[in-house]
């Protein structure tokens, strides 16, 4: 052993060498053979090879999808169950007005061939603005539940807005109800005290999707559930952008307002709804939630055809991406889009810019202020690419816009959780809802319109005219953006 020590400082930079050189090829093979996107592929490779040890570290922490759901298998099994004759019935409805419509038949049998789910009719939608419609509306469900309670979100925290919510739900375990809850791991960290904590003190069974802690922190940190589900009594559901904190209830004044949608369904469209918590919950916490309780059988209520949309990193990677692409080649009139943050990728740049110049109204509205600012420089940086072929851009005042919703010739619209960058694209889990419905549509386009009177339209002539310092900021923040 004195020997083997004495001899130490002698091969242990040879036996380092020979270490970082293994991890460097292995982690190299893995990003070659996995990568899909071949920049993505070229600057992890520079990386592990300009930076030994260190770049092969980052990319072990970073560069790997260690999301393996067992949920995947739960999901595929349930769509292989047999269908009633109701429910038969019902997506043979549901199909019938859409295929009627040619305009709309492209892109229902693009959603049939990436997400296995039906189209289904016979749903009821109500729009919620902000957390002062969302929240009582949540609150007033989860009194009357009588059998089952779902909720998911990336934020919820216990203060104004999510106190009433704790507290039903609480009431509602106490009462015999089933209640399950899925906070995100990482959204948790947002706000103290935690809501999650307050719940399990109750005996609610409360939960984190990957939390950072407790797997590995980095390894886990750009995989995030960015979903928000309440499904009450498997006949009723909620969905869309606003998270449960104080910023959104506007009636008491916070510092940081926000603006948010989010919609309240009845009808088919609720099971798939629910399939998407019951995939992450299972992942979560190994319990399948299944039966009447869960899943009792649903009748039709309005006159609206959905499809829920999932999304995420793991099996459902790139299908809302896809979905995109498939609306924006689908539109003959118009598109409407409104995100908070607009960082998309060049292939989705390019469709947008097509569509513009074959003569769609292109319209995207997004906030003059953003809350994460270098995402502001980095959409700033990129703006031009989509006004340079003739889309326009609209800068919304404050409050901050936390809307998520797509528009297209006022037939067809999504709505839901998914930004226009790479994190909801490409690493987030992510829920939406498309509308088949005209009148939806048409509906939302209207208060997208209102949006606009109120906002700023951005010109070319404008970005060409930002002082060199700033246009080097916001490129440089563009970088950045598949982790901001």
């Amino acid at each position: 052993m004195r020997a083997l020590l004495h001899s130490l400082p002698v091969w242990w930079p040879y036996a380092a060498g020979a270490l970082a050189l293994v991890m460097s090829v292995v982690a190299s093979l893995h990003a070659v053979l996995r990568k899909r996107d071949v920049r993505a592929a070229i600057g992890w490779v520079g990386l592990i090879w300009l930076a030994p040890w260190v770049g092969a570290i980052i990319y072990a922490a970073f560069g790997l999808n260690r999301i393996k759901r067992r949920a995947s298998v739960l999901h595929r099994r349930r769509r292989r169950l047999p269908l009633s004759t109701t429910a038969a019935m019902r997506i043979a409805t549901g199909k019938r007005q859409v295929l009627a419509d040619t305009h709309l038949r492209a892109q229902a049998q693009l959603g049939d061939r990436l997400t296995e789910r039906p189209i289904v009719g016979g749903n009821e939608v109500v729009l919620l603005q902000d957390g002062d419609a969302c929240y009582p509306a949540m609150r007033e469900a989860i009194e009357g539940a009588q059998r089952s309670i779902a909720l998911s979100t990336y934020i919820f925290a216990d203060d104004e807005a999510g106190r009433p919510i704790i507290e039903a739900l609480i009431a509602a375990h106490r009462r015999g109800v089933e209640v399950r809850v899925l906070v995100d791991g990482f959204g948790s960290l947002y706000t103290w005290p935690r809501a999650h904590v307050a719940l399990r003190k109750a005996g609610v069974q409360a939960e984190l999707f990957a939390p950072q802690l407790r797997h590995a922190g980095l390894a886990f940190f750009n995989l995030r559930n960015h979903r928000k589900i309440l499904t009450v009594d498997g006949t009723l559901a909620f969905t869309g952008g606003t998270n449960i904190r104080r910023d959104n209830l506007h009636a008491i004044g916070p510092t940081r307002p926000t603006r948010d949608l989010h919609f309240r369904f009845a009808g088919p469209i609720v099971a798939q709804i629910q399939d998407a918590f019951a995939e992450d919950w299972v992942f979560s916490t190994g319990e399948v939630l299944d039966g009447p309780a869960w899943y009792p059988e649903l009748t039709d209520v309005g006159g609206t055809v959905a499809r829920a949309i999932t999304d995420g990193p793991d099996g459902d990677l790139e299908v809302l991406s896809k979905v995109l692409h498939g609306a924006i080649d689908m539109a003959r009139e118009s598109i409407t889009v409104v995100t908070p943050y607009f960082l998309p990728d060049p292939a989705l740049i390019t469709a947008l810019s097509v569509a513009a110049l074959r003569g769609v109204a292109v319209r995207i509205v997004i906030p003059a202020h953003v809350n994460i600012v270098p995402v502001g420089w980095a959409a700033a940086a990129q703006l031009w690419q989509v006004l340079r072929p003739g889309c326009r851009v609209f800068l919304s005042p404050k409050p901050f816009d936390h809307s998520k919703v797509m528009i297209v010739d006022r037939h067809w619209a999504l709505v839901g959780s998914t930004n226009w960058d790479p994190r909801s694209l490409r690493l987030n889990f992510e829920l939406d809802v498309e509308l088949y419905c005209p009148s939806c549509a048409g509906a939302l386009a209207d208060l997208v319109d209102q949006r606009i009177a109120e906002s700023r339209e951005v010109t070319l002539e404008e970005l060409d005219g930002r002082p060199f310092g700033i246009k080097v900021r916001d490129g440089l923040a563009r970088l950045l953006s598949p982790y901001l």
